[in-house]
């Protein structure tokens, strides 16, 4: 099947095909097609065509130009055409698949060609469903065709089949099957009329001219051809030119696609099924059958029942939609049946004669199946591939209903109970379900006959429940009204499913929703486990139900296969119960299941508390039932339900029963029976549910069942409960069932397989005895009647298979015996004696039905008899299998055994059986016994059946037997590879491809396959095939298998697969089914060939510079040469051990700037870089820059960490919130299919490339962020929009999957790109509104200041190591702050100004710089430098806002929450220390800030008080604002504009606020020497200082000016309660309390709140309503009520101190509950179970080391990670940048470790205890020594790196425990500014 075609441009109306056949292979075509444009511009029509020779075509009789491209057959290679280059050609072939879509022939139409409009209804055409304003069009194609390889099958006859009679047919061979023989529009939702013209010739003989005359039509000997074509046969014509041939004309009024159209000529024999007049005076369909000759007397006895079949569909579903209806029998066809319209196409193989018994069942439910199909498939067709499932379970539906009608009622529900076992089976995780409605891809071919298996029973379950549903109308009636509207309107011949169901609630009134989405939508079906047990207190039944559902439990935590089967967790619904009480009355009753667990109560209805089998009821009901048996239908009607003639005894006399050894019940049972309230319970009585039950009773109650139901299905239920009492009274029961004749045929073989489960040593085998004593009535009679059976000779009575249910249990017994095996897994000897005398003495020679079945039966059961469970076993240097195991019986019963087999093999090829049924059991018995190393495995004994002219069975089952041989030696493989490429069965290379795949499996179970490394001499003493089996299983995983496959001698190295399996690819006529297995198989043994990657060029455009340049002319434009040092280079200046013999020199990168410049990107790594000059044009008016500052000396002990991505521009701001925003979309649910490039082969896309030019997906956006491809915020837009739009254009469907996910997306991406904009613009207009008043001031050139080494050498906005003087700012510098001075070393005297004056600046107060110390240790004392700013302008204060407020009001629940609070508070955070570059966890700093807090803090005191400095100098004279601790993590606060505040004072448009006590300490470092800018200092909080706050140190050329004050946020607000401060913080000591972490709470009140823990948690989500709820004494009993809205306020308020606080109200939540709900009700189970997942929610984010522990491991990592020692070892590895694709393979993924992954493992709380992170690093270490080698420069470094690692653990807990002894021996703490880290 293919995908759907696209509108093209034109519909066509009517098709007229004229066809010239000969039985040669060669055929003519013509065919005109009438099509409707509908365009006026169409100057193009594209046609499906393959296999075709195109001769001419016109278009309105206008010569017109064409181009026949066929993709299949046009696939070349680039290279050399061998075994290895099956990735290229993968790639090809499914580009070529895809360009066959839109059609293979294109042509042009001529300029001379007018289209116009039509000029009436009557000109354009309405056989189609979509009308067109155009005139219609003639298009003519001639064409020939030349044995095509699909679409046509060519039977003739050949040197191995000399006597086949030739004929021809169109097959569906394949999905292009149509477009192989006809020019058309192969699609099934393209729907015209049709006209045929097939010329053939007369006879099939050929003649003279002169003979023909003389000669009377019908001579014997002479074959006439005829022609069977898809609609109406309108007559016969002699040809006009030619008397030798005859024309046949056809033609199909309704509308019918191409797929729908067949045809066969040949000899046909014609057969005219009853053509009489129905009573009504309507004239019945036409039915013929055709056969070939010498099939006359098999084709009366196959399909003279189809009449019935008509009868039927028309009486019960409406009349057929067409005037006659053929079947024809051909030979080797594809597939079993070829439906099409008003034709079937089907095997001869399903042919029988009147001797068959077998084969009749299957001919009819496939003959009646194709005829239900005429409506079903052919006039209702599906409109989606989604609503494919419909329509064929429709039409199996109406099959089941003809089978019911026609072979009864208990072969119906057997078949379905049979059907329901496979599907529950099949069902458990990895299929499908029934309708994808988002899937625009025909189904998968292997989930196909199990899609149709389920969706029958699905509607057989709905016809159920219809009837249920208040009126008696079931499914019939919705299919007779579906059909009417069909007829009636073509557009509702296209089903859908939502059509279909409402149709189903339109006319029975059954809503069906809830039925669509659990058993049409979902996957899976249930498992249901019952109990029951009477309550005699209570009079009750109580019914225990435990559901579950293995699919969804197969996909729980797969989130992929969970959203694309949509396994369903709990099935729902109504379910019918019986109990059949005391009185002998069935009771039914109706559970509802909503819940996967629950007990219900059956009420009792009969007064009795126990079975009363003396009462007058009970004997008439007896009575009843003993006439029933008798034949008295009054008396089986009276009954109804029960019949008890099933439980007559049929041993009446004790002797008899004593020589049948039956067992009666014990005085225990008839106490237990006695005492049972009722006889038996059914479980989903009227079959409603598809689903497997587990109900165990009493066995006495399953004997009643058995005995007493008429339901096949109870009666298989009570055959299956009872096979677990293994007991000699149920071997007798199923003895009983076995004999009585009343019983189904089915089930008295269930019952005589059953009894397989009593012939155990612990019964002393009476189930065997049983068997023997039942087969001995088809057996002569012993002479002595007090023989032994398990020693008497059982020679057979005459064949009499008269009773065709006597002889399925015949076979159903003889498969028993064979089943029975002693401990040791063998059978008995007399069980493999009997079987051979079944064989020896079988006669049929008065038999009037064939014993060819039968005598396959024995043979299948006698070499399962002669195989042992038992594993043999093997040695590993011979080559057979040892059977060591034999004794000399065995030996001896093996040798009798194959004599019979030989015998019957040449009574077979001397008097073939019906197909060779005979041949094929003895090969399939030849294979067993090869397989457990019974017999030689030789290839010698399937070669000679493999051959051309044996029946395609036997050469099916021959090619078998062979693939479990040796095969894979060079002489058979190359014979299996030139089969499948010159055979000339389609069927045979189909078969044998598929085959060879499945052999690899078996061939690793039986341990064949090896690997090269293991052909060491090796001898298993007592091995077996299990173990084998077992150790092989342990290599099955793929890419072990596919390791061993290419390393074997006999597959991936063997040369004649190499040499074989590229021609088989390449050939263009190869059979499709053969080249993907073929393909497959090619994987599998040999690697691929890496085809060359594309140069891919990106054109980065060069930024310009927006800044404006100053007034002052500058001289020249020096080139400005920037070094970029990578990290490579060593610095051993920490302290680390020195390694000797180590010296990694750097590369150098000198970039230049040129105008016009398009660097290409190659991706051929390079091992060192080249440098580049960049050449930096600056205006001539720039100043001259002063002296450069002094860089810092290459020893330092920190080193530069250049920024990313801002190499063109964009600020380091824009290009956070860039990678904020790109993490959140990669969260989304949306982001599934756009996180990775489009793979045309795993995405099912192999045109994509072709289609879209630019792709784009959210892993190249990451790529084009980190490398700073981006100037802008636009341009990262327009790549999201770019990809959107690339998803939307090539899936244009609303309906598919991929453009829903696109329109979801986009959406999610403008809501929260507009809160960024918005939030942007915010941030931004407050700080240009801090910045009015600042001019630009004057840069004082200062000393540069000693800065602490994690600042001194690290620059900000990715700076070189040079002095920042040098460098000339660019865009890429954030526009609020000054750019970051470079440190040196130098004292301040040693630096001078420039020589060129400055030029003059105003006179400005000073103004300070307030600086943020974010935790990194510092060793020298920093400089305070003043700047200038303007007065300020106090305003009246307003009062203090409440805590948490700020300039964004912030969404609860809103995933870019964090995302505004980052952007608005991102300026001091970024510009306040280089390390947080990275963006570090949150989290983690908002910790740092809180425990700073708590230590700057003492007992009692706020953190507001004054708190005087002693490095700081004399007090101003004015007091000036505290500076407010702020927390990166606090949500609402508006970090920007509070400092800005705090610095520049308040302007008009900023409002000042309370002034507070106690001076801040503002510190401004030197600013670098560069051209001045028109942006403010940048911002910088010192946090966690010391306990005196410090007053600003004056400059020397400016006064002090005090600073307006800032704002105060108390942490309790005004008009809100105090909070009452949790026992869990009041308890724990400081040291013990765990700082909050907001974020790890908000995300525990999402989890508690999502969808699968709503049902019981919106309870809490409120504060309770005493009066709504009920309880008005709620809160007098609940005193400190509590609820999740309360806490998460508390949460935005921040009045949580730690997390034991929220961890106390949490409880507090669920303790109220529990309080106030006594046990057992629904909220104080709720609270049980949300405190369940609270607890393993809590569990999970709560930290596991402490957090001083956590802090110190933190910042030793933070450290390594800085020094140059530890570069190789920052980042995971990434084999392809590194050129080591070989990584994994010596290192396993899960074993990689890098500081980075050790840093995320530590922050996510993985690390149980130090050691554990010390373990990861060391591992790390060997990974390298691993992988590198101990000598390589990377292993020492690693080493190097491990040993750092220890030592600066050491120093830091060496450190800690001093502080700890100093701190208990009262210690006076240090004055200095504490730091955090």
């Amino acid at each position: 099947m293919q995908r759907e075609h696209d509108r093209r441009g034109f519909l066509i109306s009517h098709q007229r095909v004229v066809l010239e056949l000969n039985f040669t292979g060669a055929t003519r075509g013509t065919t005109e097609l009438t099509i409707l444009p509908l365009d006026a511009e169409l100057r193009s029509i594209y046609l499906n065509c393959r296999n075709a020779d195109i001769r001419r075509v016109t278009v309105a009789s206008y010569p017109a130009d064409f181009v026949l491209h066929d993709p299949l057959a046009n696939i070349t290679l680039s290279g050399s055409a061998d075994s290895h280059c099956h990735p290229e050609f993968k790639r090809k072939l499914y580009s070529a698949l895809a360009d066959g879509e839109e059609g293979e022939l294109s042509i042009s139409v001529p300029p001379e060609v007018q289209i116009r409009y039509a000029a009436g209804p009557s000109e354009a055409s309405t056989s189609t469903t979509q009308a067109s304003d155009f005139a219609p069009i003639k298009v003519l194609i001639e064409y020939s065709l030349n044995l095509p390889e699909e679409g046509l099958q060519f039977m003739m006859p050949t040197t191995a089949y000399p006597y086949r009679v030739p004929h021809v047919f169109t097959t569906p061979s394949g999905p292009d099957a149509a477009r192989c023989w006809v020019p058309c529009i192969d699609s099934l939702w393209s729907r015209y009329a049709w006209d045929f013209e097939i010329i053939v010739p007369r006879y099939l003989e050929q003649v003279d001219e002169d003979e023909e005359e003389d000669r009377a039509e019908g001579e014997t000997g002479r074959h006439q051809v005829v022609v069977a074509c898809s609609g109406e046969f309108l007559e016969q014509i002699d040809h006009p030119l030619d008397p030798r041939k005859t024309i046949f004309l056809y033609s199909l009024d309704k509308p019918t696609s191409v797929q729908q159209i067949a045809w066969a000529a040949g000899p046909f024999h014609i057969l005219q099924i009853q053509s009489d007049k129905g009573d009504d005076g309507a004239l019945r369909p036409v039915m013929h059958a055709f056969c070939l000759p010498g099939q006359e007397r098999q084709l009366a006895a196959s399909v003279m029942f189809m009449r019935a079949a008509m009868e039927f569909y028309r009486n019960e579903f409406g009349s057929y939609p067409h005037k006659s209806y053929k079947l024809v029998f051909v030979n080797e066809l594809p597939e079993n049946r070829f439906d099409s319209a008003t034709l079937s196409i089907v095997s001869s193989d399903f042919l029988h004669g009147e001797d068959a018994i077998d084969p009749v069942f299957e001919t009819r439910q496939l003959l009646s199946h194709a005829l239900a199909c005429q409506w079903l498939g052919v006039q209702v067709y599906p409109r989606t591939w989604s609503d494919l499932w419909l329509v064929n379970g429709l039409g199996l539906y109406m099959t089941g209903l003809f089978i019911k009608r026609h072979m009864g009622t208990n072969e119906y529900r057997f078949r379905m109970r049979k059907d329901m076992d496979r599907v529950v089976s099949l069902d458990a995780g990895e299929m499908p379900p029934l309708c994808q409605p988002m899937n625009m891809n025909p189904p998968d071919s292997s989930h196909l006959q199990f899609v149709n298996m389920k969706a029958a029973l699905v509607l057989y379950c709905l016809d159920r429940r219809l009837s249920k549903s208040g009126t008696s109308a079931g499914l019939p009636r919705v299919l007779s009204k579906m059909f009417l509207l069909a007829v009636t309107a073509d557009q509702h011949a296209a089903v859908t499913t939502q059509n279909f169901f409402k149709l189903c609630r339109k006319l029975c009134g059954f809503d069906s929703r809830a039925f669509i989405e659990q058993w049409v939508y979902g996957s899976g079906c249930p498992r249901l486990r019952f109990k029951a047990n009477f309550n005699r207190k209570r009079m009750a039944v109580e019914i225990t139900l435990q559901q579950t559902c293995p699919a969804f439990e197969h996909n729980r935590h797969d989130p992929v296969k969970l959203q694309l089967l949509k396994p369903v967790e709990l099935f729902e619904g109504h379910m019918t119960v019986r109990i059949h009480e005391a009185d002998g009355t069935p009771y039914e009753h109706v559970l509802d299941v909503q819940q996967p667990f629950k007990k219900y109560d059956v009420p009792f209805n009969t007064k009795y508390k126990r079975v009363r089998r003396n009462t007058k009821r009970f004997m008439a009901r007896q009575q009843a039932a003993t006439l029933a048996a008798q034949g008295d239908t009054e008396a089986a009607e009276a009954i109804g339900m029960i019949d008890v003639g099933f439980a007559l005894d049929v041993w009446e006399e004790p002797k008899e029963r004593e020589d049948w050894k039956v067992a009666d019940w014990s005085e225990e049972d008839e106490q237990r029976m006695a005492a049972a309230t009722y006889e038996w319970i059914r479980m989903d009585a009227d079959f409603e549910w598809i689903t497997i039950s587990d109900f165990d009773q009493p066995d006495f109650m399953w004997v009643s069942q058995l005995q007493r139901d008429r339901d096949v299905v109870a009666q298989l239920e009570a055959i299956r409960g009872l096979a677990r009492h293994q007991t000699e009274l149920v071997s007798g029961v199923y003895t009983r069932t076995v004999l009585v004749t009343n019983y189904f045929h089915r089930i008295r073989a269930e019952a005589a397989l059953a009894l397989v489960n009593c012939a155990t040593d612990q019964l002393v085998f009476i189930g065997l005895f049983h068997l023997f004593k039942i087969f001995l009535r088809y057996c002569h009679t012993p002479q002595n009647k007090d023989q032994d059976l398990f020693s008497h000779k059982y020679v057979p009575m005459p064949n009499d298979f008269s009773d065709f249910s006597e002889y399925f249990v015949r076979k159903a017994v003889l498969t028993a015996i064979a089943q029975v095996r002693f401990a040791n897994g063998k059978t008995p000897p007399i069980v493999r004696r009997f079987l051979i005398d079944q064989l020896r003495y079988n006669d049929n020679t008065n038999n009037t039905f064939s014993d060819a079945r039968y005598i396959s039966c024995v043979i299948n059961a006698l070499g399962g008899a002669i195989v042992s469970t038992a594993a043999p076993e093997h040695g590993e240097l011979l080559q057979t299998q040892g059977v060591s195991d034999q004794s000399p019986e065995d030996k001896d019963i093996l040798e009798d055994a194959k004599k019979e087999i030989v015998r019957y093999k040449e009574m077979d090829r001397l008097v073939p059986s019906t197909h060779n049924v005979v041949t094929i059991a003895i090969l399939k018995w030849y294979s067993l016994l090869s397989l457990a190393t019974l017999v030689d495995s030789d290839p010698e004994e399937f070669l000679p059946y493999t051959r051309e002219g044996n029946y395609i069975a036997v050469r099916i089952a021959a090619f078998e037997g062979l693939l479990l041989t040796r095969w894979f030696s060079a002489g058979i493989l190359r014979y299996l590879l030139v089969t499948l490429q010159h055979d000339s069965s389609r069927i045979i290379r189909r078969h044998v491809a598929r085959a060879l795949l499945e052999s690899i499996m078996l061939q690793l179970a039986l341990g064949d396959i090896k690997s090269s490394k293991e052909e060491s001499v090796l001898v298993e003493e007592d091995g077996s095939a299990l173990d084998r089996a077992n150790s092989a299983a342990k290599k099955s995983e793929i890419t072990g298998l596919i390791k061993t496959l290419r390393k074997d001698r006999d597959f991936g190295k063997n040369e004649a697969f190499r040499e074989l399996i590229a021609p088989i690819l390449l050939d263009p006529h190869a059979d499709a089914d053969v080249r993907w297995s073929m393909l497959q198989l090619n994987e599998l043994f040999v690697k691929g060939h890496e085809e060359a990657v594309p140069k891919v060029i990106l054109h980065i455009p060069v930024t310009p510079v927006t800044e404006a340049p100053p007034t002052f002319a500058r001289p020249q434009s020096p080139v400005v040469s920037l070094t970029v040092k990578p990290p490579r280079r060593l610095s051993l200046a920490h302290g680390g051990p020195k390694l000797p013999g180590i010296s990694i020199k750097p590369p150098t990168l000198k970039i230049k700037d040129e105008p016009v410049a398009t660097p290409s990107i190659s991706e051929t790594p390079t091992k060192a870089m080249p440098k580049i000059k960049l050449a930096i044009r600056t205006p001539a008016a720039e100043p001259a820059l002063p002296p450069r500052i002094p860089a810092p000396k290459l020893g330092s002990t920190h080193r530069h960490k250049p920024a990313k991505s801002q190499p063109t521009g964009m600020p380091m701001l824009d290009v956070k919130v860039c990678r904020n925003v790109l993490h959140r979309l990669n969260q989304s649910k949306y982001a599934i299919i756009f996180r990775q490039p489009v793979d045309p082969v795993r995405d099912l896309a192999p045109n994509y490339y072709e289609k879209i030019k630019n792709p784009m997906d959210l892993s190249s956006i990451r790529s084009k962020l980190d490398s700073g491809a981006y100037s802008s915020l636009a341009e990262f837009e327009a790549d999201f929009k770019l990809m959107i739009s690339n998803a939307k254009e090539y899936s244009p469907n609303p309906e598919i999957f991929a453009h829903q996910q696109a329109v979801g997306f986009d959406q999610f991406f403008d809501h929260a790109w507009e809160r960024v904009k918005a939030t942007l613009a915010n941030a931004t207009q407050g700080r240009e509104g801090a910045k009015k008043p600042l001019a630009p001031l004057p840069i004082v050139p200062t000393a540069p200041l000693p800065r602490a080494p994690a600042k001194a050498s690290r620059p900000r906005n990715g700076s070189s190591a040079k002095p920042a003087a040098s460098t000339k700012p660019t865009a890429s510098t954030k526009s609020a702050a000054f750019t970051k001075p470079a440190a040196s070393t130098k004292p301040a005297a040693s630096t001078k100004p420039a020589t060129m004056p400055p030029p003059p600046a105003p006179v400005q107060p000073p103004i300070t710089k307030l600086k943020l110390k974010l935790g990194r240790p510092s060793q020298s004392p920093i400089e305070p430098v003043q700047l200038t700013a303007p007065p300020p302008v106090v305003a009246p204060a307003p009062p203090p806002p409440a805590l948490g407020s700020g300039l964004l009001k912030r969404r609860r629940d809103d995933d870019f929450d964090d995302l505004e609070q980052e952007i608005m508070g991102q300026t001091h955070q970024s510009d306040a220390d280089g390390d947080y570059e990275e963006d570090e966890d949150a989290d983690f700093f908002e910790e740092i800030m809180l425990i700073e807090k708590a230590k700057t803090m003492k007992p009692g005191q706020s953190s507001h008080k004054d708190k005087p400095d002693k490095a700081s100098a004399p007090p101003a004279p004015a007091p000036a604002p505290q500076a407010v601790p702020l927390r990166r993590a606090a949500p609402p606060l508006d970090i920007d504009d509070d400092l800005e505040d705090a610095i520049v004072g308040s302007t008009p448009a900023v409002v000042a606020r309370p002034p507070v006590t106690a001076p801040a300490p503002v510190v401004v470092p030197a600013p670098v020497a560069s051209r001045p800018s028109t942006s403010h200092p940048t911002i910088k909080l010192k946090l966690g200082g010391s306990s005196k706050a410090s007053t600003p140190k004056p400059s020397a050329s400016h006064p002090s000016t005090p600073l307006p004050s800032a704002p105060v946020q108390h942490a309790q607000v005004a008009d809100r309660p105090p909070v009452v401060q949790s026992r869990a913080s009041t308890a724990a000591s400081p040291s013990t309390r765990t700082p909050m972490q907001k974020k790890k709470c908000q995300e525990i009140l999402r989890i508690l709140k999502n969808s699968d823990n709503v049902n019981q948690s919106w309870f809490f989500f409120v504060p309770v309503d005493a009066d709504a709820a009920g309880c008005p004494t709620y809160y007098d009993e609940i005193k400190h009520p509590m609820d999740f809205k309360t806490m998460s306020d508390k949460l935005d308020h921040n009045e949580y101190q730690c997390m034991e606080d929220f961890e106390h109200d949490m409880r507090l939540v669920y303790n109220n509950a529990r309080q106030f709900n006594p046990p057992t009700t629904i909220v104080h189970e709720a609270a049980n179970s949300v405190e369940a997942v609270f607890d393993k929610e809590w569990a999970r984010i709560k930290a596991k080391l402490s957090y001083e522990e956590k802090r110190h491991i933190m910042s030793v990592i933070n450290k390594l990670r800085n020094e140059d020692i530890s570069f190789w070892f920052r980042e995971p590895v990434d084999p392809i940048r590194l050129n080591i694709p070989h990584y994994y393979n010596i290192v396993p993924k899960q074993d990689v470790r890098d500081l980075s992954t050790i840093r995320q493992k530590l922050d996510r709380g993985e690390y149980e205890t130090a050691a554990a992170v010390s373990a990861d690093v060391q591992l790390m270490v060997n990974n390298s020594i691993k992988f590198n080698g101990p000598e390589h420069d990377v292993a020492k470094l690693a080493m190097a790196c491990g040993e750092r690692f220890k030592e600066l653990m050491t120093e830091g807990t060496r450190k800690r425990k001093q502080d700890a002894v100093d701190g208990g021996m009262g210690a006076v703490p240090s004055s200095k500014k504490q730091k955090t880290g």
